[in-house]
């Protein structure tokens, strides 16, 4: 299981176009809602979320993901359940996915020191010892990063390549013409 925190303010492709690509490679995945079971996105898109953050058990992810957008990656930040799963996929070598401005809550807490990472211009100053990188999207050991919306594609099959394999994004991406 992977799970997508939504918080009020998220940058709508950034999470939405991932949660597809997941989905259409076979991966299970659930949306959790952290500021209510309906999330309003950054630009007025309210979604549905599968689930709230009191009704997840940690125990069963494969990663998380955390997008990003304003107020979205603070209202993520500031939740004792984002943190929480942060710090279980961490100490556990699980996946952890964040675009534009996520990785700054990743890099507050120390987890991105000596990594390859990209975020969203101006956030940079949070990757506290990380290695940045100008790539759309990329990935070091456990932590896939990615630059903002226009990269949310790119971070979605490298999502999918993470936890199924290359030849499954590859196949994907061909059929979806993302070539």
């Amino acid at each position: 299981m992977v799970y997508v925190f939504l918080a009020d303010g998220f940058e709508e492709v950034e999470a939405l176009a991932p949660v597809d690509i997941l989905r259409r490679g076979g991966v299970e995945v659930k949306t959790v809602g952290v500021t209510s079971k309906t999330v309003c996105g950054s630009h007025g898109i309210p979604v549905v979320c599968d689930t709230e953050t009191g009704e997840i058990d940690f125990s069963d992810a494969e990663g998380i993901i955390l997008p990003g957008g304003m107020p979205g990656t603070l209202n993520l930040e500031k939740s004792e359940t984002v943190n929480a799963a942060i710090d279980f996929a961490a100490t556990r070598g699980k996946l952890i996915g964040a675009i534009c401005a996520a990785p700054s809550i990743l890099g507050k807490k120390g987890l991105l020191e000596g990594r390859n990472v990209t975020c969203f211009d101006g956030f940079e100053k949070y990757l506290y010892g990380a290695k940045l990188s100008s790539l759309p999207a990329v990935r070091d050991g456990q932590f896939i990063t990615a630059r903002g919306a226009g990269a949310a594609l790119d971070f979605g099959f490298l999502l999918l390549a993470a936890i199924k394999d290359e030849n499954t994004a590859q196949e994907l991406r061909r059929g979806m013409k993302y070539v």
